[in-house]
C-alpha cells in the first residue's frame, strides 16, 4: 500500500534563512543512504516537506532501515498518495486506509488536515469534521478523540493528496557534513566507536585513525577495528580510516620512561600525530571516547596532560557518561558485540601495573625529553608508512 514516506525533522526547522542548506544536505544523505537500496527512488522537497517516493518495485523493511539511519530525520511516516477525483473519492481513500493499517479498530482517532493546495473547496476544520463521520460510519467501534487519540490520520492536501499516521522514529540530530570535519582516534573498545556516532550524529563528517601495534596486536584486531568503522559508517557515511604503526614508538617510550608514566606519554604521542593528520586532511578537531575517571589514563589531570600537545580541540562526547550508559549507546548503534570481541588493541599491550592517576606535566615534558631526537623521525616514518582504507563506501 505504500509508496513513499514523508520525512520529518526537527532541528533544522529552527535554521531560518539557512534552513534551506540543511535540507539540501539531508536530501543528499537520503540519496547516499537509498544508493545501495533495492529500488530507485525519488528524494525531493516540496513546500516545506521531505518526500521520498518509490518509482517501482521495493523492500520496504530494507528501506525504513536505512533511513533510521539517517542522521537529520526525526520521522518516517509511510505514506499512501492519491490524486485528487472529489471528496467522496478521497472519504472512500481514508476508509480504506483505515482498514488496511488498523485491522483491530477499538481505538481512538482523530483527523488532521493541512490544506497546502489554498484552492480546495474545503476548509481543513471541514475537511476534519467530514472524514471523521466518514470513518465513524465505517467503523462504528472507532471513536474520537480531539485531546489524546490513540491514532492521529494526517491529510496532506497538495498536487496530490497524502495521508499517513504512522511515525518510525529516525535517529535525529544534525545531515552529516553540517558541522565540519573531524578526526576520531578508533581503538577497538567500546567508546571510541561510540563517541564518534555522537559526533556525527551533530552533522561532522568522520575521518578516523587507529594505531597498530604488530606483532604485539594482530592482523584480527586491525580488522576489528576496521569493522567498527563500518558499523559507524552506516551512520556517519564513508570513513578515511588511517591505520598507522606504533610499535616502534611503543617500545622507545617503555625503554626511556617512567612505566607508570606509560600510558600518560603514549597517549600525548597519539595524539600528536593524530593532529599532523588531521590538519593535512582539513579536519578541525579530534575526538576521543574518553569519560572521567573511568580508567587512569581518564582522571581530569591525564586528560590536562593529553590536551596539553593539542592545538586543535579535542571532543570528547562520552565525558560526563558512565559506562552502563555506554554499553547501552553501544548495543543501540550495534558496535557493542564487535567491540567485546577478545583482539588486544595496542593500548592495553603496554599497561603499567600502578599507572600516574595524576601527572604532573613538568616531570611528564622532563622524561619526554628522553625520547629527543630520535622520537620526531619515528613519528615521521608512521606518517609516511599511514595505511589509509576508505570504509563504508565511496567517498
Amino acid at each position: 500500500m505504500f509508496s513513499a514516506f514523508l520525512i520529518k525533522y526537527a532541528e533544522i526547522g529552527v535554521k531560518g534563512k539557512n534552513r534551506y542548506l540543511f535540507e539540501d544536505a539531508l536530501v543528499r544523505r537520503i540519496r547516499l543512504a537509498l544508493k545501495k537500496s533495492q529500488g530507485e527512488f525519488e528524494v525531493r522537497k516540496n513546500q516545506g516537506r521531505i518526500y521520498v517516493e518509490a518509482l517501482g518495485e521495493f523492500d520496504y523493511d530494507e528501506t525504513v532501515e536505512r533511513l533510521k539511519h539517517v542522521f537529520g530525520i526525526s520521522g518516517i511516516c509511510p505514506v499512501a498518495y492519491t490524486q485528487d477525483e472529489g471528496f467522496e473519492k478521497l472519504c472512500e481513500t481514508v476508509v480504506r486506509y483505515v482498514a488496511d493499517v488498523y485491522p483491530d479498530r477499538n481505538l481512538t482517532f482523530k483527523v488532521d488536515t493541512r490544506r497546502a493546495r489554498k484552492n480546495y473547496p474545503k476548509e481543513s476544520m471541514e475537511i476534519n469534521a467530514d472524514l471523521g463521520e466518514a470513518i465513524l460510519n465505517a467503523f462504528p467501534e472507532m471513536r474520537v478523540d480531539v485531546h489524546d487519540p490513540q491514532v492521529v490520520i494526517h491529510v496532506e492536501i497538495r498536487e496530490q493528496i497524502y495521508l499517513y499516521s504512522v511515525v518510525i522514529p529516525g535517529p535525529g540530530g544534525m545531515p552529516v557534513g553540517t558541522g565540519g570535519k573531524a578526526m576520531l582516534l578508533l581503538s577497538g573498545g567500546i567508546d571510541s566507536p561510540v563517541a564518534g556516532y555522537m559526533i556525527a550524529k551533530r552533522g561532522v563528517q568522520l575521518d578516523a585513525v587507529y594505531f597498530h601495534a604488530p606483532p604485539y596486536t594482530s592482523e584480527r584486531a586491525k580488522q576489528k577495528v576496521i569493522d567498527l568503522a563500518r558499523i559507524v559508517s552506516e551512520y556517519a557515511g564513508p570513513i578515511y580510516l588511517h591505520v598507522i604503526n606504533f610499535t616502534r614508538i611503543q617500545q622507545y617510550i617503555f625503554e626511556k620512561c617512567p612505566h607508570e608514566e606509560l600510558t600518560v606519554i603514549m597517549r600525548r604521542y597519539m595524539m600528536r600525530i593524530a593532529e599532523k593528520i588531521a590538519l593535512e586532511t582539513q579536519c578541525l578537531g579530534l575526538i576521543t571516547g574518553e569519560s572521567i575517571g573511568q580508567v587512569a589514563s581518564q582522571t581530569m589531570q591525564s586528560l590536562a596532560a593529553t590536551d596539553q600537545v593539542c592545538g586543535l580541540p579535542v571532543y570528547r562526547p562520552l565525558i560526563g557518561f558512565d559506562k552502563q550508559e555506554i554499553v547501552e549507546t553501544a548495543g543501540k548503534i550495534g558496535t557493542f558485540e564487535t567491540s567485546i570481541l577478545p583482539y588486544e588493541d595496542c593500548c592495553t599491550i603496554f599497561v603499567a601495573k600502578h599507572p600516574v592517576t595524576k601527572p604532573n606535566l613538568k616531570v611528564i615534558r622532563r622524561h619526554e625529553q628522553n625520547l629527543d631526537p630520535e622520537i620526531e623521525e619515528m613519528i615521521q616514518t608512521a606518517l609516511e608508512t599511514d595505511e589509509r582504507i576508505v570504509v563504508g563506501g565511496d567517498a
